[in-house]
């Protein structure tokens, strides 16, 4: 049986343990905040790129993009977004069980030699990834690109994507992240990339307009700008939603950690208290009889 000494140890250890996770908690919710209203500052960017597109694709002109080029998959690419930093659940666990059943649809789909070249991104990933032994697949790390890259270090990472792609190396590139949607619900999406195709126009909500356009320069050069520009704005938007969800996810594990701390110290509290008074009876006890003597 524990001591009074040794519970009042474990009380004041799980009372500490209680501050820290109620103060890792408001840390992570104020990274959440900001990463949503980073997520709302891209959208008129993305809006305005979607809006032309959909301009585009309801023209008589004719236009073209290798980026659009669909062909046989011998070698595909998945970008896998995780997180650097741990404590936040089975935030990198479900992702990678995401990644294994990705693959085997994979292997249905193109056949079981296919050639997979995973691109991870974040430490906890890297790691996950690492560990896989298939001579299929194939691990592509991209110094300076983390969890936490924005801007341009996202902008290059995408030009290194685009580039492999125009030169055959790839004949498809996949990215897999959780999608935010609320501080407790975060889900893994797959989502293609490269080639562009028009389902991915509709996914991020591209319309077609109805109403005639003049376009200068041509429809066929403002397309081939304006592609890349949109695939940028689709990564920045990933990346962005990446990291709202993990620490989204951050801010549910701290809340079960803190709640299953007031668990503890109240039924730590409730033993101490029982022996104390029981210490207490004792004494009174042993006085009682030495009174009777």
């Amino acid at each position: 049986m524990a001591t009074l000494r040794e519970l009042k140890g474990r009380i004041g250890s799980v009372a500490s343990s209680e501050k820290i996770t109620g103060a890792m908690k408001m840390i992570s919710s104020a990274k959440m905040h900001k990463a949503e209203t980073a997520l709302r500052r891209l959208q008129p960017f993305r809006g305005q790129i979607e809006s032309i597109i959909g301009n585009l694709l309801s023209a008589d002109a004719e236009f073209s993009s290798p980026l659009i080029e669909l062909r046989p998959v011998n070698n595909l690419a998945i970008v896998v977004l995780g997180s650097d930093d741990g404590l936040c659940g089975a935030y990198n666990v479900n992702i990678f069980k995401v990644l294994m059943a990705q693959i085997n649809a994979y292997r249905k789909q193109y056949g079981p030699d296919v050639n997979i070249d995973i691109f991870p991104v974040g430490g906890k990933i890297v790691k996950a990834v690492s560990r896989l032994s298939d001579p299929h697949l194939h691990m592509k790390i991209v110094e300076g690109v983390d969890s936490k890259t924005t801007g341009d270090g996202v902008k290059d990472f995408v030009a290194r994507l685009q580039s492999d792609f125009l030169a055959g190396e790839l004949d498809k590139i996949d990215v897999l992240y959780m999608s935010f949607k609320s501080v407790s619900k975060q889900l893994p999406t797959c989502e293609q990339l490269i080639p562009v195709v028009s389902e991915t126009f509709q996914a991020n909500g591209v319309r077609e307009s109805c109403r005639p356009y003049i376009f200068e320069p041509d429809a066929e050069t403002i397309f081939r700008t304006v592609l890349p520009m949109f695939l940028m704005a689709v990564m920045q938007d990933i990346f962005t939603e990446n990291r709202a969800s993990e620490q989204a996810a951050r801010v549910m594990a701290m809340q079960s950690a803190n709640d299953n701390a007031k668990k503890l110290l109240e039924q730590l509290q409730l033993e101490y208290n029982k022996l104390r008074q029981q210490s207490i009876t004792t004494e009174l006890l042993d006085i009682l009889g030495g009174q009777v003597r």
